[in-house]
């Protein structure tokens, strides 16, 4: 095992892991029992999905990413397969689009309506049957809009073009590995996949535990790997950095990270044997913070790095830890953290022997959390496609949108702008309209009433007793009862896209989130007053 050393200067050192409580997680969800080692979760700022055990077929729950808590037994769920479910993954470039693949050799693509599932949703809007056995791993393009990469257990390695017309898509657009007079070589048997940032390259990982680097519009094979020193297991593309990272054991079998340079498999950058476990390593990583983040399946704790591209390349941070094992793991993307608590990474790790998916934020203790930090946010991918699926087979490659973090930016798409579904955007502009209307002028009204009681039960004089005095130039919820704004809307521009239509919503429910937290603890404050108020009072009466 490789020397550590102790001491180095980095603003990450102190990066912590703040685990949710129960009843800010997500509580009796049935976690599947399927022994692959695939994350079996995927979020997004709207919803989580995770895969659940089924009777009868496969299915995944789809929940609202605020719905915390106790999850009702009945709760809808996603169950048009016919198998086992074996993995789900969010179109990044539309929320409200999630893709499944399952044991009964089909890929399916789902719309998930604004509002949530209500009901069993059993008809998928596409389904993609190119596979002649299990398909177990789906990977969206990361830069192109509708092109979704499968891998399935046919030695098949299929891109699709979700875009195509018809319930029903049989002939992908692209063959990137297949048999070859029906034999089926361990090298086409995948067990990961990862792009590079403008979706150029393909690295995967094989049955013959070797890494490979293709060229995904020919399924030519440019770089391979040796497997005397490495079997690897899982493959990741370190995005800005030009390196390739792998996780899988040693010919003693400890498990053991390595870095490779993409353009030559030859020899590693760098390696490391970790311990001596047999669960199966997932690596993420942030090109944001340049943060590496190494959790085990079946382990507790999740190690996380700091890379750079000089010697020795990775460094030890620190360790997160738990007593209950994680199954699988979910990643919320960078545009849905919570930057005012500076969250730099999200999991949502799936425990099985609890039934419980619990949120994990990495979080960097700042003196000023409430201040937009610029070092720990530059500009990060977005959810705008920087080309269509057909402008990528031609051959264009670009990098992807980038976008900023900070509360109110907004940042135009350098590319070629692309229109937005007519019929969706209609859809949008009901549920906000209707949301606005029969919800938040509702909740607002209900908490400028509850503060107009408190002030009229509450006199001035009760303050006075205990040196309170209210400050309604600091505090957002005095502030929110006195600014006249806030009851009369300024008039502006109504949004036109789907975007500007998703952050005035999410804002909207963000901003009321807010003031129920500020009328908690105004309550939980006049509570402690009126206690003081009453010792007060039984102490004047003994003396």
């Amino acid at each position: 095992m490789s020397w550590r050393s102790s001491f180095r200067c980095s603003k990450f050192r102190y990066v912590f892991g703040k685990p949710a409580t129960k009843e800010h997680s997500y509580d009796g969800v049935p976690i599947t029992r399927s022994v692959h080692d695939n994350h079996y979760c995927s979020a997004n700022p709207c919803f989580i999905a995770m895969v659940t055990e089924c009777a009868g077929g496969g299915a995944f729950l789809v929940l609202p990413i605020h719905c915390l808590g106790r999850v009702d037994p009945h709760y809808p769920r996603v169950c048009g397969h016919s198998g086992r479910v074996l993995d789900v993954k969010w179109n990044p470039f539309n929320d409200y689009c999630i893709a499944s693949c399952s044991e009964d050799c089909t890929v399916k693509i789902w719309d998930i309506p604004v509002c949530g599932v209500q009901q069993n949703l059993t008809k998928a809007r596409k389904t993609l049957t190119g596979h002649s056995r299990r398909v177990a791993i789906i990977e969206w393009h990361p830069t192109a809009e509708n092109l979704l990469l499968s891998s399935g257990y046919d030695c098949k390695v299929l891109l699709w073009d979700v875009s195509q017309s018809g319930s029903v898509i049989r002939h992908p657009v692209r063959v990137v590995l297949m048999p070859v007079h029906h034999r089926y070589p361990s090298e086409a048997l995948l067990l990961s996949v990862s792009f590079n940032s403008d979706g150029s390259r393909l690295a995967v990982t094989s049955k013959d535990r070797r890494i490979r680097v293709l060229e995904p519009r020919t399924g030519k094979i440019l770089q391979v790997s040796s497997s005397k020193t490495h079997r690897a297991n899982k493959v990741l593309y370190i995005r800005g950095l030009k390196m390739l990272l792998s996780t899988g054991s040693s010919p003693w079998n400890h498990r053991q990270i390595i870095l490779w340079d993409p353009d030559d498999l030859s020899e590693p950058l760098y390696e490391e044997d970790l311990d001596g476990s047999a669960g199966v390593l997932f690596p993420f990583y942030d090109p944001d913070t340049q943060m590496l983040y190494l959790a085990g399946k079946g382990d507790g704790n999740i190690r996380y790095y700091e890379l750079s591209s000089e010697k020795p390349y990775i460094s030890f941070l620190m360790e997160y830890r738990s007593l209950l094992p994680q199954k699988g793991l979910g990643v919320m993307p960078k545009r849905g953290l919570d930057v005012r608590a500076c969250e730099i990474f999200r999991f949502y790790r799936l425990i099985a022997v609890k039934d419980l998916v619990e949120p994990l934020s990495m979080v960097i203790p700042r003196k000023q959390s409430e201040v937009f930090q610029e070092d720990l946010y530059p500009m990060t991918a977005g959810n705008q496609a920087a080309l269509t699926a057909q402008e990528w087979l031609l051959g264009i490659n670009r990098g992807p949108v980038l976008m900023s973090l900070r509360p109110e930016a907004h940042v135009e798409n350098p590319y070629a702008e692309i229109p937005a579904d007519k019929n969706q955007l209609k859809q949008l502009s009901a549920v906000r309209f209707q949301t606005n209307t029969n919800l938040d002028f509702m909740e607002k009204a209900f908490l400028e009433e509850q503060l107009a009681y408190q002030d009229a039960k509450y006199p001035r004089e009760l303050s006075d007793l205990s040196g309170w005095q209210p400050d309604e130039t600091e505090s957002p919820l005095w502030s929110y009862r006195c600014t006249p704004h806030c009851r009369e809307p300024a008039e502006k521009p109504p949004p036109t896209t789907e975007s500007e239509l998703l952050q005035a919503f999410y804002k909207q429910q963000d901003e009321i989130r807010g003031l129920k937290e500020e009328l908690h603890q105004k309550e939980v404050r006049i509570a402690k007053l009126e206690l003081d108020l009453k010792n007060r009072s039984n102490l004047r009466a003994t003396f």
